[in-house]
């Protein structure tokens, strides 16, 4: 009886672990560029757009394609920033069980 109860404390340390790392994911903030620096975005830790930067030099007249790729470019570049900051930060969390995520009754790590 003693085993398990120390199981379900560690288990409740864990949830509050990982609900304080969801608090962390939230409060995060990744910016994306593309083009050198002439796109450049943020998002949050929930994926919101937070802000769209865009050089003077790339609104050229009937190019705007060339855009629409950077903006893209961008957005995908802080998305995976977005998406190592979730993994380090659950890693984090979950400490030594970092190496169980991903398996049936774990959370993912992104």
């Amino acid at each position: 009886m003693k085993d398990l109860n120390s199981l379900m404390k560690q288990a409740q340390g864990l949830q509050a672990k990982m609900a304080e790392a969801q608090v962390k994911i939230g409060q995060t903030v990744n910016e994306g560029q593309a083009g050198g620096g002439l796109v450049k975005l943020r998002l949050t830790g929930e994926g919101v757009l937070l802000s769209l930067k865009i050089d003077d030099s790339l609104m050229v007249p009937g190019d705007t394609e060339t855009v629409q790729d950077l903006v893209v470019a961008a957005h995908a570049d802080a998305q995976a920033r977005l998406n190592m900051a979730r993994e380090q930060i659950m890693k984090e969390a979950l400490g030594p069980m970092a190496g169980l995520a991903g398996m049936p009754g774990f959370p993912g790590l992104t």
